[in-house]
């Protein structure tokens, strides 16, 4: 079997097709649910954030998948209706990785940007869920929100959350690593979830925390930053090749599926890559 976008349109349609429940006929619906679930995934792969020209492409790319497609206005009506859907598939894909039974879980954020200037801070639909934060990464202020992800060393994804930018990193982990553990992990993270709180908080989830010492700790020997830089390469893939940082929402509903669905394409290549004998985040032959 080769690895092709077809091919990952295919087992995800099938996926959804045999555990998402038929729906009542309507003579309006063209298309069924899990065709929508396919075509998220598309678009996050072929990494085209705008609807229109995402399905003007499709029609000429995937004309043999899907005979007929969905017009710009109903596709973004039934991708934000099927929210909570397609944030469950991440989880059923993911469980279908060795990923998702490793005992090393990776931690860490990174920004979402949702606006630069004064007057769309002002104007956005995104105001009142939004805020300002700081990115260590690129010693910057920005204005938006913070992805919050646990996940495997091979990419598979655990557990995420979506915040306000300025929420503390520890206190959102404490929420996100019930959902990510199962119990006896390492917990590998950076400086920024240091606390022996939040420590003891993850001892009482029968985890450990592993991070550098920070400046005004004895150095504990733990040399991590080629497993942390792992977490930064998974968010790479989703800002490069799943256009994370140009996801186009201006609502937070919008935001909350667009970014479910690049994880759900994140997580439905990693499943594939894995049943393929394929590195298990090589996207590559998926976006060509």
């Amino acid at each position: 079997m080769d690895a092709d976008l077809d091919t990952l349109c295919t087992a995800v349609y099938c996926t959804a097709d045999d555990l998402l429940p038929e729906r009542a006929g309507n003579a309006r619906r063209r298309i069924t649910d899990a065709e929508v679930v396919t075509l998220c995934v598309a678009q996050a792969v072929m990494g085209t954030p705008s609807d229109r020209r995402f399905l003007a492409v499709a029609r000429k790319r995937l004309s043999e998948l899907f005979p007929e497609l969905p017009h710009q206005s109903g596709f973004h009506k039934r991708r934000r209706r099927l929210s909570d859907t397609i944030e469950w598939l991440v989880g059923v894909f993911a469980s279908q990785s060795p990923g998702s039974r490793d005992d090393v879980v990776l931690l860490d954020s990174t920004p979402v940007e949702c606006g630069r200037s004064r007057e769309t801070v002002r104007r956005s639909g995104l105001a009142d869920f939004a805020g300002y934060g700081y990115c260590q990464s690129h010693s910057r202020f920005f204005w938006g929100m913070r992805l919050h992800l646990a996940c495997a060393p091979d990419g598979t994804p655990r557990a995420a959350a979506l915040t306000a930018a300025e929420r503390p990193e520890r206190e959102v982990a404490l929420e996100l690593l019930p959902r990510a553990l199962r119990g006896g992990e390492a917990v590998v993270c950076d400086k920024g979830y240091a606390g022996a709180e939040f420590a003891l908080a993850v001892e009482g989830m029968e985890a450990r925390v592993l991070r550098p010492a920070r400046s005004d700790e004895p150095d504990n020997g733990l040399h991590l930053s080629s497993i942390r830089q792992r977490i930064e390469s998974v968010f790479w893939t989703c800002k490069d090749l799943l256009t994370l940082e140009r996801h186009g929402a201006r609502t937070i509903d919008n935001l909350r599926v667009r970014i479910a669905q690049r994880l759900l394409a994140l997580a439905a290549c990693i499943s594939l890559n894995h049943q393929l004998g394929r590195p298990s985040r090589s996207l590559v032959a998926y976006v060509a």
